[in-house]
């Protein structure tokens, strides 16, 4: 894989981060991931250099996350949460007409290299489930006509905004941001709304706090 000069430096910060170096390894599978559009036999033995470790170690961990593609990713990641709320709530139906429109099933890329889709279990989006995502940024209250359109626009080039987010860019450049963490887009767009948000409000309305539950420190000379 080819490693550029700015690139390297990124490496440098990362591993720069972690009293241990190992402690790494999940950034620098992102960072590589946002080179390459997914974790390749390269990119393994790439971080395993850079961090000591051997590439079976490397790739115990790339394949045990399924945020690391191992396989050819399209251009745009979506990801289709079918998990139980999300499915009784039309998850299943999202899924079956975003993969016939596209025309490919799970964790596979369409010929044009646009779009990738998969099935995911959980997206911890359950206020405003069925939850997808795009390039790992989230679309509430998903439904077919919704997702659909969204497609139409990315494949004009239009922009996309998120629900909660920054306007869509395209997968490698959200695992860059996931290896380097600060890209400047932390205030961009929504965030809470009033649904996530309403447990805390009754909790307010109602004078309720939190208690604090931490056991009372022992008295010196106690057994």
């Amino acid at each position: 894989m080819e490693i550029d000069d700015t690139t390297r430096d990124e490496v440098r910060a990362i591993i720069a981060r972690y009293p241990e170096t190992r402690s790494a390894l999940l950034p620098l599978l992102h960072l590589v991931q946002s080179v390459e559009g997914s974790v390749t036999p390269d990119g393994i033995e790439f971080v395993a250099e850079q961090l000591e470790l051997t590439p079976a170690e490397v790739a115990s961990v790339a394949t045990f996350y399924t945020m690391y593609k191992r396989h050819r990713t399209g251009r745009h990641h979506i990801g289709v949460c079918t998990n139980s709320l999300c499915a009784l709530l039309g998850g299943d139906v999202v899924w079956k007409s975003l993969s016939d429109e596209l025309g490919i099933g799970h964790d596979e890329t369409t010929a044009d290299g646009e779009f990738s889709i998969e099935r995911i279990e959980c997206q911890a989006a359950c206020t405003h489930a069925p939850s997808v995502t795009i390039d790992w940024e989230y679309f509430d209250d998903a439904t077919p006509a919704s997702v659909s359109e969204v497609i139409a626009k990315l494949r004009a080039g239009e922009p996309v905004q998120s629900t909660r987010g920054p306007v869509i860019r395209d997968f490698r450049a959200t695992e860059h941001t996931l290896a380097v963490t600060d890209d400047g887009l932390a205030g961009e767009g929504p965030s809470a709304d009033h649904r996530m948000l309403a447990g805390l409000t009754a909790a307010k309305e109602r004078g309720m706090a939190l208690q604090d539950t931490a056991a009372p420190a022992s008295s010196e000379g106690e057994n």
